[in-house]
Order: C-alpha cells, then structure tokens, then sequence
C-alpha cells in the first residue's frame, strides 16, 4: 500500500507529463492574452490612439452619422468611446447570419472616418480561441480546459504537499534556493521554488478558470451572489409586432437626449459603451466605468429612452450586494487586472513559467529513467553473481552490503561495491533492507549499508520496516557489529541525507560501531564517492580494491594534472600523534581555487613495494607497456595500480598491464589561497602493520623533492567563505586546521577581523600547529577569540567541544549575531562531539536552522 507521500507524487508525476504538456500551450497563450492590448496598439500605431487635438471629439451621435455615410455596413449593434483624449471609437455592427458576432472597426474620435484594420487581431483571436477551447468546438472545449484547469490545480496542490519543508515558517526555505547547485539539483530547487512563487496565481487562476468552464460551478457561484443566469431560450416575437424584414429594420435613432442624460447622471467617466436598440422608441442600454474604478469589471448600467430622456434603469456598482461585486471581480482577477500592472506581470510570468515546469519536470523524469536504467543494468552485471543471505548460520566473517533505494541509485552503488570488494577476495552477500530486520546484522561481523533518503529525509519503501524496527531495538543488541554507511542525499532538502543519519543513530544506540564516519553524498558527488572507495579500500582483506566502473554514473572522467612537489616540512617533531607534515606543490600553469576548496590526489605506490613485487613475480620492471592510453614502462604502470595478488602467472609484461586497475584516488582539504604560490596541504602520515598509508605515504616520504603529483582540484562549494563580513567560528583538530587556515587566509587578506578559531591537538610542546602564524594574526586584530585545546596536556583529557561548551554564552550571541560556523576534521570524534555540544548549547531546532540557513558548514572525514 503506497503512503500519502507516495500517492501524491504519483499524481504530480502522471499530470505533470499528461496534462502538463497541455498546459504549456494554455501557459503561453494566456501570457500573450496578458498585454494583447499593449501588443496590437504596438502593432498598429495611430489606428486606436490617434494624436489628441484642441478641440472637442465626435458625440457618439456623430460617431454613427460618419459610419452610416459609408455603405455596405450592417446596423451597429455597440459603440464604445472613451473619455481619453485622441483615444479611437470602437463599433461594433450587428452579426450577418450564421455569425456569432458582427464585425468591428475603429472610428477616428475626430473627423469620424473608418481607421484601417487592425493588424494581428485575427491571431489574436485565433490565440484566445486556443487558450479558452483549444480550437476545439465551444461546449466541448471549454469542458477540456475546465479539465486542465482541475489538472494544474491538482499539480499546484500536490507540488506543496510534496515540497513541505520540516520548518514552513522559515521564508527562505519557501522562496529561495541556492543558485550554486547543479544536475539533478538544481532542477529540482527551481521547478520547486518557482513553483511556490506562481502557486497563488495558479489557484487563482484555476478557481476563476472553472467558474467559465463549468455551467454547473457558474450557475452555484451566480446563485450565490443572488444571480442567478437565465435559461436559455430562442427569443420569441413581441406580440402585436409584425415578424419580417420590416420589423428588424433598423429606423433612425438620435442618440442627442440619451447621451446628454447620461453625461448628467453618470458622473466622471473613463469608457462607456451604448448598446443600439433595433428601433427608435426603445431605451439605449449604457455599461460604463466611473473615473475611479478599481478594475474593468467594475461597471455600472444605465437605460435612457431616446426620445423622452427618462432613465427607467440605473445601476450602480458601488450600491449592489457584496457577493454580486465579488462576482464582477473573476474575469479582473483571472487576468490580473484587479491588482493593476503588477498583477498583470504576475499572471503573465506564472503563465510564461509553465514551459519551465515541463522542461524541469521531464528532465527530471527522464533522469528518474536514466537512474532505474542504470540500476537495472547493475543488477544484469553483477546482481546474478552477488550471493544473497542464506540465513543466522551464515559465516560472520561474510561481508554484508544492505541498501535501501528509492529510485535505485543506491542499489546501483552497492551493487557495484560489492563486485569490486568480491574481485579483492573478500565474501560477501547482498541484500535490501527490506529483506532484513536489525537483528539478522548479528549474523556479521562488518556490514556496509548504502542508503538513500525519501522526500524530507524518510526512509525509502523498502526501508520504513527496518526502520521501525530499528527505532525499537534494545540498546546493546547489535554489539559486536561494526558497519559502514554511505548516505545519499541531495541538500536541497532541509534534512539531507536524513535516512542516513537515522540509520547511523540507530545502529549506534543499538551498540554498532562504524566502521568508519558516515559518507555523505550530494547528488551523486564525485568527491564524495571517491570517499566511499577510500573507505571500502582501507577495509581489512580489501587492500586491492579496484573499481572498474564509475560510481557517479554519467559525469565526465576526471581530469588530473602533474603539480611538482616543492616543499615538505613535519609540523609536529616529537608528538604523540603520527607526524603530520605540510606539504608543498606547484604548477606550471596559474591555478584557481576557493577557500575551503579540496584536492584529489592519484597515489603510488613506494618504489620498494613495486620492486618487491617485481621480483616475486620474476618480472622486469623496464618492460615498455601501453597503459591507461600512454607509453610507459611496466614498473610506473604497477606504481600507479593495485598490485596483482599471487599467484603472479601473466603471459608478458602486456598481458601484465593490461590485467591491472588504478589506485582510487585520495581526497585532502587544500590550506593555502592561490595567491600563496603554492597549493598546501596539511597531510596526516598514516601508519599501519603493512607500513605507511599509500597516499599519506607517497606524499610524505616516497616521493622526492620535484617528483610529479597527479591531482585534480575539487570544488567545495559547501565549505565556501560565507558572503560578506559576517562572523565566523572556524573549530576543528589535526590536520583538519587545512580547511580552516585557507578561510582564515582569506578573512585576513579581506581585512575581516570578526573570527574565533577553537582548534585541538595533543601537546602544546610539539602539535601547537602553525603557531606564529596563528599568533600572528591574534596580534594584529584578526583573531577575535582564540581557543587552543590540547587534550594530553593536564590530568583531566579535554577537547574542542568541551570548550565550546565552556563558552556557551559567546556562542549564543556570536550565532545571534550572524555568525557562520565552520567545522573541518574528523568526524568521529571532534565533529561529532561538536555537533553534540552545539545542539546543547543552542538546541536542535537552532542547529537546524543554521543548517538550511547555511551557516553550520563542515568538512570532516
């Protein structure tokens, strides 16, 4: 049984590539129809508004004497003059047989001659046919328009239930969205938040647009307003009068007595229209508006007998009954015209918007296809060969890979994770969460999930069981499982990746442990997949992970360019922590970067380790291969891939390098501007039993001084200096001062002075990292506050979270104040803590709002 949610997005979905492609075309004619008046006098100069003279325009009785000097017209049925000087008489003639209306033409306000045709008034009419029938017959088109109309406000409707935000009363999560997004992003933000600016006018105009289609809506609105519309019925002959050719004659008419009544009894005017009687002893009909009309359906009747001047109606707008004037006010309001100029341009630019919401609505739809088509093929390329749970008595040490899909990116990637982790030699089996409950994970001992969020940060179908399970299950019942998750998500909604972080605090108080920190992931980031690969690599038994597709399906190959290793130097001799060295790279050609931007750097191997290698296989590193493209010898193509397990039986160096698959690249925060002549990096010496971390390794020991480094820029836009000269908190620890010292760089050079840095190590004596620099800009003003914590110094073990609390109150008035916080380091602990101790500090619905403000912005890892 599908959920509300769902419904609703089916129903969005199915009208939106049906009736939406319909509503394109009533869009764009109703935008036209918005200024046609504008439109035909722009094309018709001097025919409707001539140039104003000194003396008096034509009487409406020398309007029809002129047009009755030229033969060949029928009876005028209307004649419309306007008070506007220089402004064109508009005549309407009686209707020839089998015509609905007659002809018009426009009668110069001064000399009364016939002005030319107007042009572009056919199209005109051809174009309001199309927008109110679809040119189809009257009655049956305007029973489809009525249709489409219930259509877009069923798309109107189903939009905001859809895109409700977790915290509605916050403007800028209804109407703005971040320009700086991309892919499927930002179509979503702007089919979105345009969608909420044109959502007044959509309901008003599909509220107006049914009272015309629909007899029986207009017949219950006129019945309420007390107006009710009479039946239909052929008008029968008046008795005593003669039928026939010499009754529908038309007689003379003077118009002299009428017109000078009602320029006595109407006030100031601004149009009035006089419909003609068919014979001189009935009264002329006058609708007019008063000079201080509020829109064009605020008119007034009058009736005036021709020959005696008596006026046996007269009508009033301002003297009817409120829900009659409310009935004048639907065509004003379906055009706009009841809120003046503005409301034109709004109803014209929600009706130029419906283009959009097609375009953004299909692209949508058709990457929704591309995603399920990629997932299918997944699941052709590797689902066949994934063995699935065979029960409790399954072998703990079988790697889980769970994932929970909506539209099946998630199983795409964890179907792909898993081949490449079988192709490492590791056993394992996949399965959907919905397959599973919490405490079949006790059958492993390691579990990877791959979990995508549903609208505001729900679980997807497949999930919501599990899930709530999960929110029930006892503490302590998942100890002794250790797991790794890696989020999908998209950050224009207010929880990104909320299923993700549900599922990392349940497994969490279920007694998990990660394996490593959660991975989140913004619409398929390459970046952040890259992460994930890392992760997967750095996992026991899957050193020689290699993936052999693209995980961010459909962006283009990256591209990574040589920079020189310049500089290296350790910044903490003597510390209880690895050594962690700032390292120093440059490039022939200028480069540009933002503050807080990242790097993705191609590791190699030492060049031991492939001699070693080498020689166990009997192999001659020399050997000229072609490999990734290019002409090399077989030792740099093995320095540069996962070193092939035993046994090592290959053909020739060729066969050899072709069996071989690139190292997965590894991701650092830059420490440096541009304008520093170098690219910085703060790189953490990673040691384990095999010996040094490859990439850490390759950096900060194997490779020499002017050694090539492969790497390619990655923007951070996330992490990026936030607008103008707002406060800034910047906390972080270890190497995760990179990301902080390049913002604080920046903040320093734009002469910002309003920053407080609260940054962790172990021993003041030797991790006091970048010490005279920091100290520094504390003496010269740019360092408002300065908190250094140093967790071995002392008895008692204390970090940056702790001494965020300690500094509740400046926290709360620097956040009042505007502040923006940034966190860059790891993320199990310092980030963590930090994000625990904000939400103390300034409370969950705080911290939540600093997140969609974009004021809490990290970088951990």
């Amino acid at each position: 049984m599908p959920s509300l949610r769902q419904a609703w997005f089916q129903v969005h979905w199915f009208l939106g590539i049906t009736a939406g492609t319909v509503l394109v075309v009533i869009g764009l004619s109703g935008a036209l129809l918005s200024f046609h008046e504008e439109i035909l006098d722009a094309l018709n100069p001097g025919v409707r508004q001539v140039t104003p003279r000194a003396g008096p325009m034509l009487t409406p009785q020398q309007i029809v004497d002129a047009v009755a000097r030229v033969p060949g017209h029928p009876r005028i049925s209307t004649l419309t003059v306007q008070s506007q000087p220089g402004a064109a008489a508009r005549v309407i003639f009686q209707a020839r047989p089998g015509e609905r209306r007659g002809d018009t033409v426009y009668v110069h306000p001064y000399t009364g001659a016939l002005q030319p045709d107007l042009k572009g008034q056919d199209a005109f009419e051809w174009i309001e046919a199309l927008h109110r029938w679809l040119l189809l017959p009257r009655e049956p088109g305007r029973v489809a328009t009525g249709v489409l109309a219930l259509c877009l406000l069923a798309l109107s409707l189903s939009g905001l239930y859809l895109r409700w935000p977790r915290h509605p009363l916050r403007w800028r999560t209804w109407l703005t969205f971040d320009t700086a997004l991309k892919g499927r992003s930002f179509l979503w933000a702007l089919h979105s938040v345009v969608g909420t600016w044109a959502l007044v006018v959509y309901l008003m105009l599909t509220a107006t647009g049914l009272y015309w289609a629909f007899d029986a809506v207009r017949d219950t609105v006129d019945g309420w307003a007390g107006l009710p519309r009479p039946a239909r019925a052929a008008a029968a002959p008046r008795a005593g009068v003669k039928a026939g050719p010499d009754a529908n004659e038309a007689a003379p008419l003077d118009l002299t007595r009428a017109w000078r009544t009602f320029e006595q009894r109407a006030g100031p005017w601004t149009q009035a229209s006089l419909r003609l009687p068919a014979r001189p002893t009935q009264a002329v009909q006058f609708t007019w508006l008063a000079a201080d009309a509020t829109h064009d359906r605020q008119r007034n009747r009058m009736s005036i007998e021709p020959l005696t001047g008596e006026v046996p109606v007269d009508d009033r707008h301002a003297q009817r009954g409120a829900a009659a004037r409310a009935l004048a006010t639907i065509y004003p309001l379906h055009m706009g015209t009841y809120f003046g100029l503005p409301g034109r341009l709004a109803v014209m630019f929600a009706s130029l918007a419906m283009p959009l919401f097609a375009i953004t609505g299909w692209m949508l739809y058709l990457g929704r296809r591309r995603q399920r088509r990629a997932t299918e093929a997944a699941r052709a390329a590797h689902g066949h060969s994934m063995p699935p749970m065979a029960g409790r008595d399954q072998n703990a040490d079988t790697l889980l890979v769970a994932y929970a899909s909506q539209a099946g990116q998630a199983e795409r990637v964890a179907l792909q994770s898993a081949a490449a982790l079988q192709r490492a030699g590791l056993g394992l089996a996949v399965q959907s969460l919905q397959a599973l409950t919490p405490g079949m994970l006790t059958a492993h001992r390691r579990v990877l999930l791959v979990a995508s969020s549903f609208g505001e940060g729900e679980p997807p179908d497949n999930a919501r069981r599990f899930a709530r399970l999960l929110a029930h299950q006892p503490a302590d019942s998942l100890k002794g499982v250790r797991y790794g998750l890696l989020a999908l998500g998209d950050r224009n909604y207010t929880r990104f990746c909320g299923f993700g972080h549900a599922l990392d605090e349940g497994l969490r108080r279920a007694g998990a442990e990660p394996l490593f920190p959660l991975i989140e992931v913004d619409d398929a980031d390459p970046a952040a997949l890259a992460r994930w690969t890392e992760a997967l690599a750095a996992l026991e038994g899957a050193e020689h992970l290699a993936m052999n597709v693209d995980l961010a399906e459909g962006t283009p190959s990256p591209v990574y360019a040589p920079w020189r290793l310049a500089r290296r130097e350790c910044l903490n001799p003597g510390s209880l922590g690895h050594p962690l060295f700032e390292v120093s790279l440059t490039h022939s050609d200028p480069a540009d970067w933002h503050p807080g931007a990242l790097v993705e750097v191609l590791p190699r191997h030492a060049p031991q380790a492939v001699a070693a290698w080498l020689h166990a296989a009997g192999a001659d590193g020399a050997a000229p291969v072609q490999h990734e493209g290019e002409r090399t010898t077989l030792a740099d193509a093995l320095a540069v891939s996962v070193l092939p397990q035993p046994p090592l039986e290959f053909a020739g160096a060729q066969a050899c390098a072709d069996a071989l698959v690139a190292l997965a690249p590894r991701t650092y925060s830059v420490a440096s501007l541009p304008g520093d002549g170098a690219l910085q990096l703060l790189v953490r010496q990673e040691r384990h039993a095999q010996g040094l971390g490859l990439a850490s390794g390759w950096l900060t020991a194997h490779a020499s001084l002017g050694a090539e480094v492969a790497l390619r820029l990655v923007a951070n836009p996330r992490f990026d200096s936030a607008p103008g000269d707002a406060p800034c908190i910047f906390i972080g620890n270890g190497s995760g001062l990179a990301g902080l010292r390049s913002h604080l760089r920046a903040r320093v050079r734009a002469g910002h002075r309003r920053n407080w840095l609260l940054f962790g190590e172990r021993q003041r004596a030797h991790d006091d990292l970048c010490a005279e620099e920091i100290g520094g800009w504390q003496n010269q003003g740019f360092l408002e506050r300065l908190d250094r914590v140093f967790s071995r110094d002392g008895e008692a073990h204390r970090h940056v979270q702790d001494r965020l609390r300690d500094a509740a109150d400046d926290l709360r008035e620097w956040v009042a104040q505007g502040a923006v916080v940034y966190v860059c380091g790891s993320a199990e602990g310092m980030a963590a803590g930090v994000d625990a101790a904000l939400v103390e500090v300034l409370g969950a619905d705080a911290v939540d709002a600093l997140i969609t403000d974009g004021r809490y912005r990290r970088d951990v890892y």
